[in-house]
């Protein structure tokens, strides 16, 4: 009647976040960037709007080089051989 162990899943969600801190902080920076140019193209500022899309596409690229480079710095390289 002890403690509850967590599931396994939940311990490798917790893994991964602490591993990758910054890419939840990329994903809603992208999310934001998108909402914020959607939100300017409905307005008419066509012009903003394109910067926005722009930029959007940018901090997505980092946030997926921030996981193929905390991946590869962690050991779980797929293309690597065992």
């Amino acid at each position: 009647m002890g403690e509850v162990e967590p599931s396994l899943e939940v311990f490798f969600e917790e893994k991964k976040r602490k591993k990758n801190p910054l890419v939840p902080v990329g994903a809603f920076l992208t999310a934001g960037v998108l909402t914020a140019g959607l939100i300017s193209f409905r307005q008419g500022n066509s012009q903003l709007g394109q910067k926005l899309m722009r930029a959007r596409v940018v901090v997505q690229g980092a946030t997926v080089a921030l996981m193929v480079g905390t991946a590869y710095y962690y050991g779980e390289n797929p293309w690597k051989k065992s």
